[in-house]
């Protein structure tokens, strides 16, 4: 869990870290989140000299944000759980707000981050799965049911390997950090090789690195176009673990997409500026948006 005070314009004021605890059970990873918000809380009080005014939670999996229910998360063994109501209760009735972590992120990426300015953009964390956020003049578009911006399960390779969601060939399966990982692990004869070893062996010039890594690439490439045919997006964002690849990485994709596109307008294609602080920073400015709506209801 990250955590942070963060002022009106988006400062961090202060940042804390804690490990979930997510092999204790799901109850105790959710009195992990409100004991490690109540003691944030306190932090303020006694060192910045004034509480926190409101708090924003995101949470990955499934989420209600108008409801304020985590519906589910299949990592932290949760369903249905209150937490606005639970977090509001135990910080003494300050509003607070749910999001989606992905979501999140994409919101502060855009706002105070890479999509600064941006109009429209789409940001996507390449990490253990892919997720991405659609941002649209400031906002993030949840969709209909709150799905929106699934980019790590459009169908990339019909014959592909089989995805958790039930489909076969998703673009989460092929190039996400977890992906790349597994490619070179079995192509180095390292089980214990990561992504973060792969790129630097396509930057030695490994030959059997660079396979993989294009592999992703062309995969990762053929999933962005399908986002930007249905987005037409001016900025799109790339971040989480294989990002830190640098132009190692960004190099070779914005080459392959610019390589697909045919009557589609080429976005911008740059990296997350935030890193994982950006969740927290969304999460702040999710409450502070929450008290802007208060206001001027």
């Amino acid at each position: 869990m990250k955590a942070a005070l963060v002022g009106t314009d988006g400062t961090l004021l202060h940042e804390a870290r804690r490990a979930t605890g997510r092999e204790r059970g799901a109850d105790a990873v959710v009195e992990s989140i409100l004991a490690f918000a109540a003691e944030l809380r306190a932090h303020g009080e006694e060192h910045l000299g004034e509480s926190a005014v409101a708090a924003g939670v995101a949470v990955p999996g499934i989420v209600d944000a108008e409801k304020g229910i985590a519906v589910y998360a299949a990592n932290l063994g949760w369903r249905d759980v209150p937490l606005r109501a639970l977090l509001s209760e135990r910080l003494d009735a300050i509003p607070v707000a749910l999001g989606h972590d992905v979501r999140t992120g994409g919101l502060a990426e855009g706002r105070i981050g890479a999509g600064h300015g941006a109009d429209r953009f789409f940001f996507v964390p390449l990490g253990t799965g892919i997720a991405g956020a659609i941002g649209i003049a400031g906002v993030i578009e949840a969709g209909a049911h709150g799905y929106a911006g699934e980019i790590g399960h459009i169908v990339v390779r019909p014959d592909g390997p089989d995805c958790g969601c039930g489909q076969r060939g998703c673009l989460e399966t092929l190039a996400s950090a977890a992906a790349v990982t597994r490619a070179w692990a079995a192509a180095s004869g390292d089980p214990g090789a990561d992504a973060a070893d792969c790129a630097k062996a396509v930057e030695s010039g490994d030959p059997a690195a660079i396979r993989v890594w294009q592999d992703a690439i062309d995969a990762l490439a053929a999933g962005l176009v399908t986002a930007l045919t249905l987005l037409d997006p001016g900025t799109l964002i790339i971040g989480g673990g294989l990002a830190e690849a640098g132009e190692t990485l960004f190099t070779p994709l914005r080459a392959a997409v610019e390589e697909r596109i045919t009557f589609q307008k080429l976005p911008h294609i740059v990296p997350a500026a935030l890193g994982d602080t950006a969740g927290c920073l969304g999460a702040g400015l999710l409450a502070w948006d929450l008290l802007s709506t208060e206001v001027s209801a």
